[in-house]
């Protein structure tokens, strides 16, 4: 196109010029038009159809974001060290001006060169009585710290010490009175991981009691049914000391809230601040979580892709939301803890904690001469949600006494409550009533899940297959998503072989009276898994035996009975 629009502006002279030259250097001239051509028109074609390929930008623009986060991080940290030396210097310079900077034994053993680095160091000059300005701590907040120096150490701590992770995920955890949810929130949070999310995060539980006894019950549940995740330096394991309390029958009575629900949320705050000081230098990443909540696939990339994404895009945010329900899924630079935990330690006796973070945000935002949908708008900036949400609350019952919570983030959208399989032919028949629809012949088919009403000991559910089958496999699982403690425990997995002439005596298995061999049981986590040796033949009957009495009410989510 180009071509053919020169030779034509050269006008009819233009013309005439190309007819008085010779033949072969026109024919040159030909030859190299259509090899341009030929080479120049598809390739042009090629990139206009195909365009800019912009995942290899992308990558190095998010790359760049992350290096910049980890830059800061690092830089808080150096400037956390300097802070440190700092106030050593300033106790030093105390320590020789008390006697003069003469002859005290702290400074004779000292060279002359010594002496001239720490007088530069500390500041001190003969004859200098200047005072130094000190700036508000922790213990101008809490004084009481100051009676105990173990007061800002946790109390017990069960860490392999991992660092530089891009993401610490925080998770308080109480005693509760009806149910815990703890174990089963891990499990789902380990699950949500791939390797390499877990490689780059840290998950910090925070037994918020002053019970030792109890505290070591919980770390060793944790360190028993996640030892894999422990060892690896995944999860650890803190609890505070008892010092670390003001007294909480002398608090202040705020907001017309009355003394339990005054503790209540005074201690969180105080928990809080705890576990987010303690996790501070171990990532680039600070996300609060609770102790009963559910998480997405792959939550982690999730999170920290967009918040190097705004990071890119030179955003100023603060918390990045990414569950609407209280402290659940914020987000924070690990560098701006230290805002949020001066914040809460000012305010801990006055207000709960979510009204804290609002507040803080602002005060850092907002104008005063300027209306609420103004203020709604600037605080936007600062506070970014997240859609869809990453996590949902799947606990009923508070911490707090007497207290039911049952919210749901509505954008986390649908949970699977039960996961449906093809299961041979079977009669299926149990002496535990089952709760509406959700009968035990129902959950076989894969329609529901079972739910049973209080298992009993001495209670069965029995499978009876219409014909007998070799099992190679077989998987229970008892509770769900919504009700994560309605599980089966102390329950076995029992078969009754065709043959009654089986030689058990070949196989190392256990029989009961009634000539069922138990090939497994229900683990703490209420899953039932394994195999049945093929010594045993075909089963005529599989049933699940209960052997102690039940607080809650136990649900089978999954029936797998996979055979030959």
């Amino acid at each position: 196109m180009v071509f053919y629009n020169v030779v034509n502006n050269n006008g009819a002279g233009g013309e005439a010029m190309l007819l008085s030259l010779p033949l072969a250097p026109l024919r040159r001239r030909n030859g190299l038009l259509l090899l341009v051509i030929a080479v120049f028109v598809p390739c042009s074609i090629l990139v206009l159809i195909s365009g800019p390929d912009l995942s290899q930008e992308q990558a190095l623009v998010q790359r760049l974001a992350e290096l910049q986060a980890k830059l800061q991080h690092l830089d808080s940290m150096h400037r956390a060290r300097q802070e440190e030396v700092h106030v050593l210097s300033q106790h030093l310079g105390t320590l020789l001006a008390a006697d003069g900077g003469n002859s005290s034994a702290l400074y004779l053993p000292l060279s002359p060169e010594v002496r001239v680095l720490l007088r530069n160091l500390t500041g001190l000059r003969s004859g200098d009585s200047t005072h130094l300005l000190r700036l508000p701590s922790v213990y101008h907040f809490l004084p009481h710290l100051l009676e105990n120096p173990s007061s800002l150490r946790p109390a017990y701590c069960l860490s392999r010490g991992r660092t530089g992770v891009s993401v610490v995920l925080g998770i308080p955890t109480v005693k509760r009175e009806v149910q815990s949810y703890l174990l089963a929130t891990l499990q789902n949070l380990v699950d949500s991981m791939t390797e390499e999310e877990a490689a780059d995060s840290l998950i910090v539980i925070f037994i918020a009691e002053v019970d030792q006894e109890y505290v070591l019950q919980v770390a060793k549940q944790i360190e028993y049914q996640f030892s894999e995740q422990v060892e690896s330096g995944l999860i650890e394991v803190i609890s505070p000391p008892a010092s670390y309390y003001p007294d909480m029958e002398n608090l202040r009575e705020t907001l017309g809230d009355p003394p339990e629900r005054v503790r209540w949320r005074t201690k969180q705050n105080l928990d809080f601040a705890f576990l987010m000081m303690y996790s501070q230098p171990k990532a680039t990443f600070y996300v609060q979580l609770e102790d009963d909540i559910l998480a997405k696939k792959n939550f982690i990339s999730t999170m920290k892709n967009y918040a190097l994404q705004k990071i890119s895009e030179k955003s100023p945010w603060f918390v990045l939301e990414f569950c609407q329900l209280g402290f659940i899924g914020k987000m924070f630079k690990c560098v701006e803890l230290p805002w949020l935990v001066q914040f809460f330690l000012m305010f801990y006796n006055d207000k709960p904690v979510d009204w804290l973070l609002d507040h803080l945000i602002h005060t850092k935002i907002c104008s005063l001469d300027k209306d609420s949908k103004h203020c709604k708008k600037a605080k936007s900036q600062l506070w970014i949600h997240y859609k869809p949400s990453l996590f949902q609350h799947i606990g009923t019952h508070s911490s707090l006494k007497g207290k039911v919570q049952k919210l749901k983030d509505k954008q986390f959208g649908k949970v699977a409550l039960f996961f449906p399989h093809k299961n041979p032919d079977a009669s299926v028949e149990s002496a535990i009533k089952h709760y509406k629809q959700y009968s035990l012949a129902r959950a076989y088919l894969g329609e529901t899940f079972f739910w049973g009403l209080l298992p009993q000991p001495g209670d069965h559910l029995v499978f009876r297959f219409t014909t007998p089958v070799l099992i190679k496999h077989y998987l229970f699982r008892s509770g769900n998503a919504e009700h994560p403690s309605d599980r089966f425990y102390n329950t076995s997995v029992e078969v009754l072989p065709e043959s009654s002439h089986t030689s058990l005596s070949r196989v190392d298995y256990n029989a009961t009276s009634d000539g069922y061999v138990i090939v497994g049981k229900f683990d703490t986590m209420g899953v039932a898994e394994g195999t049945v040796d093929s010594q045993l033949g075909p089963i005529r009957v599989l049933r699940l035996s209960v052997h102690s009495e039940s607080d809650n009410w136990a649900i089978l989510s999954e029936i797998n009975i996979n055979v030959s």
